[in-house]
């Protein structure tokens, strides 16, 4: 600037620290509103890639705006002055230059990522709530323990039948921070993209978002998203393309609260409006479980005169279906009478194959063993028979269309007998006994006499769904139905 009277210095503009690959750079829109007012009319940099590293973008700017607004554009190292000399080759080829080594760059950033992902280290640029990076290694996450509190009792609350507007609303009224908020009361330079610029309350979406996130069972979730192209934007994978690592981290929530809530949220229990708000415990036993069984909406609560019922989704909301109106009292009556029913059953069948064991076991079971060991003796020596044909046509003993028949022949025999002894196989241990001695349900069921009283433990962990039809009938599916009812059926018993 010195050694060029004609230029006078007025202002430098530096975006440290952000990509060239796009000009959405706080410094050079400060530079391109002084431009604008023209409170400069000449641009100078080191070399073209300063500038930018688009070579779309930087042409359009070079070639179209500058000179329009007679803006003039030195690049020192590049030799390249506007005012001098049109643009030549020279600078088309700088420009791609420049576009493609960010591109390369881009690339080996993204395969240093993709095999820090691979290893479990975390590399967000802020932890997940509950959790902050450790002092030591900050690919490492440990358990923040204030909102790690806060994260155990979301999950929770939603296990117990509190849906996730009511546990906004519970988080709100305590004043307790939501986690763009808590960041930001540490120190961090935080944005949460999804929120409004002055939102600073638990919403809805929060809390789902946690619930969603599995990365507080301790297991480093990552890579869910890419960029088809350098500046376009993120896309979401597919669920089974993302990155998973487990015990990379301290859990804040066990495995087995976290499946629950999984399955919650697939029975998408989004909750309605408490119509009374002393409604507490009881109110969401059957939530997400009970359903219209002509529509299959999900039912909603209702009060009337203190008396809490149900009535069809369909109906409430769009008018169409009927009401299907059904006391919550009596939902719960008949719930508890039948799951009492079926502990009864069972432990009525686990009398009966007692008492039959010793009669009728042996000489179905032995029968079948006998068959499969058969079977098992006959395909090996009919493997043992494919492996010499080729020996045989290798000594000139077989022809090929001779091997070519026998080992069509021996192949069909051999998928025959495999096809006996995976039956028998299956026999056996679909037998009553064996069912009923592998059984988890069976054994879970063994676990009451009765049932005294239901809580929502015992309804998530028994009961599939609910469906009420409009006469009043009730039809239960229950998670063990299929397994019971193969073992209530069987020839054995019959």
């Amino acid at each position: 600037i010195n050694a060029h009277t004609d230029i006078e210095y007025v202002d430098t503009y530096s975006d440290d620290g952000f990509t060239g690959t796009n000009f959405n750079r706080p410094d050079f829109q400060r530079m391109w509103s002084d431009l604008q007012s023209q409170r400069i009319n000449c641009v100078i940099v080191k070399d073209l890639s300063r500038f930018g590293r688009d070579y779309i973008d930087v042409g359009n700017y070079l070639e179209r705006v500058f000179p329009m607004m007679n803006i003039r554009f030195i690049a020192i190292s590049d030799n390249i002055d506007s005012l001098t000399q049109a643009y030549d080759m020279g600078f088309l080829f700088k420009n791609i230059f420049n576009t493609q080594y960010a591109k390369d760059i881009q690339t080996k950033v993204n395969s240093s990522l993709s095999a820090k992902r691979q290893s479990g280290a975390f590399i967000g640029s802020f932890a997940s709530y509950g959790y902050k990076k450790d002092s030591v290694d900050k690919h490492k996450l440990v358990i923040d323990e204030y909102p790690a509190e806060i994260v155990r009792r979301i999950f929770h609350e939603f296990c117990n039948g509190t849906g996730q507007i009511t546990i906004a609303k519970l988080l709100n009224k305590e004043n307790v921070l939501c986690p763009t908020a808590y960041k930001r009361s540490k120190g961090l330079k935080y944005h949460n993209c999804n929120r409004l610029r002055d939102t600073s309350y638990w919403t809805y979406s929060t809390v789902h978002r946690i619930l969603q996130s599995e990365i507080y069972t301790g297991t480093m979730v990552q890579g869910k998203s890419y960029r088809k192209i350098m500046k376009g934007k993120a896309t979401m994978k597919p669920k089974e393309e993302w990155i998973r690592v487990e015990n990379t981290h301290p859990a804040i929530i066990d495995r087995g609260t976290w499946d629950k809530a999984q399955m919650l949220l697939s029975l998408d229990t989004r909750q309605n409006i408490d119509v009374v708000s002393g409604l507490q415990q009881n109110n969401h036993l059957f939530a997400g479980l009970i359903i219209c069984g002509d529509c299959e909406r999900a039912m909603c609560k209702n009060v009337s005169t203190g008396i809490f019922y149900y009535v069809c989704g369909s109906n409430k909301h769009y008018g169409t279906c009927s009401r299907h109106t059904i006391k919550y009292d009596t939902v719960y009556q008949i719930i508890l009478s039948d799951l009492n029913a079926c502990i009864k059953s069972v432990h009525d069948l686990q009398q009966i194959i007692e008492k039959h064991k010793p009669i009728k076991k042996t000489e179905s079971l032995d029968g079948s063993k006998l068959a499969i060991q058969k079977a098992e003796k006959e395909l090996s020596k009919c493997q043992e028979i494919k492996q010499n044909l080729y020996e045989d046509y290798c000594n000139n003993l077989l022809t090929k269309q001779e091997l070519l028949s026998y080992k069509e022949n021996y192949s069909k025999k051999e998928e025959a007998l495999k096809l006996e002894i995976q039956t028998l196989t299956e026999k056996i241990q679909k037998t009553p006994e064996i069912l009923f001695e592998e059984s988890a349900w069976i054994k879970e069921l063994l676990k009451y006499k009765e049932i005294k009283e239901l809580d929502r433990d015992i309804v998530l962990k028994m009961v599939h769904n609910i469906a009420v039809y409009e006469n009043k009938k009730i039809v239960i599916t229950y998670n063990f139905t299929d397994e019971l009812d193969t073992i209530l059926n069987s020839e054995f018993l019959i």
